[in-house]
């Protein structure tokens, strides 16, 4: 087999991962076009188990045409700048008020929720909770989550319950998110 030029090679894999921006969203999803974009801000986040913390956040809603969004995440501590949380994956409509969000964590935890979804003038709120909670060997023991996100205008608020190590389910974390600049 004879391979292009790595340049060439490169080109077609960054055009795959991040498709041309003239895409339009697919029909199943363009209620939740609002969400495309990246969106930064800060959060807090504490546990029973843990010393409570402030953290730096990225956001990223993309799609390629297809009836969902891709979704990553990623998380940096506010005082230090070390990375502390990623997670990807997508987040699916299951009908004109439902969504699915499908999601791996570099952890060992892949989560799937379901939920609601309200769209409004004033922006889109989903209401999600955890269906499956899939654990390597080695994760840490999750058995729930559940997510509160809104949107309205150029801000994201959520907040994430948990329950997780012998916890019930409580709150884990809440950040507010803007819109970043489209470059």
């Amino acid at each position: 087999m004879v391979l292009p030029p790595r340049r060439q090679r490169t080109t077609r894999l960054c055009a795959v991962l991040e498709p041309e921006p003239l895409v339009a969203p697919h029909p199943d999803i363009a209620h939740l076009a609002a969400l495309l974009g990246t969106w930064r801000g800060s959060g807090h986040g504490e546990y029973p188990t843990i010393e409570p913390f402030d953290y730096h956040e990225e956001i990223h809603f993309g799609h390629v045409g297809r009836p969902f969004l891709t979704y990553r995440q990623r998380t940096r501590h506010a005082g230090d700048g070390r990375s502390l949380h990623a997670e990807t994956g997508y987040l699916r409509s299951a009908g004109p008020d439902r969504v699915e969000l499908i999601l791996a964590h570099p952890t060992g935890i892949t989560e799937i929720c379901e939920g609601s979804v309200l769209v409004e003038d004033a922006g889109v709120r989903l209401e999600l909770e955890s269906t499956r909670i899939g654990l390597s060997s080695t994760a840490k023991s999750v058995t729930a989550l559940g997510r509160s996100i809104h949107l309205s205008g150029d801000t994201i608020d959520y907040s994430l319950q948990m329950a997780a190590v012998g916890q019930s389910i409580r709150h884990h974390l809440a950040a507010v998110l803007h819109r970043a600049e489209q470059q």
